[in-house]
């Protein structure tokens, strides 16, 4: 496997924006972040900082990917407070997996641990996903160099975003 050490900036929180709503991963990647008026992220964060308290925590990799904790033999995990986004957690798990992998890491496997209803899942990248992945990062790369924001989603996630109000005053 070639090694690249040239790997795009794209976030794991990116991926999980753009399988969500296109129009808050284009603001994000603005540096417009709403998140700070956000009682669900602070939830989040605390549920974060006090799972796993053993665990050294928020693991950055090359200024580009924050792994919550490892777990050791190439383990990652992911803690997220509810299961309500499980397609998006997971593709940022599986982004991570894919990341390290391009960096020569191959075999790492991911948990994502459910706060709220107390459940894990564990994953691995398959070519299936691997697949996914380059569909999602080419779409992320489209959506940032948009001159225009998309269209806003009028979605019920949408009264529970911390952008609800930019998208809809």
């Amino acid at each position: 496997m070639e090694i690249l050490h040239d790997l795009p900036r794209i976030t794991g929180t990116e991926v999980n924006y753009c399988i969500v709503c296109k129009r808050k991963l284009w603001l994000f990647a603005r540096q417009i972040t709403m998140e700070h008026n956000s009682q669900k992220v602070e939830i989040g964060r605390a549920i974060h900082d006090n799972s796993f308290e053993r665990e050294k925590k928020e693991l950055l990799i090359d200024d580009t990917i924050a792994i919550d904790f490892s777990g050791g033999q190439f383990t990652i995990h992911e803690t997220k407070s509810t299961n309500s986004m499980n397609e998006a957690s997971r593709y940022q798990l599986l982004y991570y997996l894919y990341y390290l992998e391009k960096k020569g890491i191959e075999g790492a496997k991911g948990v994502v641990h459910y706060y709220k209803n107390r459940s894990v899942e564990e994953m691995v990248l398959t070519d299936e996903a691997r697949n996914i992945l380059e569909r999602i990062l080419c779409e992320i790369n489209q959506t940032k160099e948009a001159k225009n924001p998309p269209a806003a989603l009028n979605s019920n996630i949408c009264k529970k975003c911390s952008y609800f109000e930019l998208c809809y005053s």
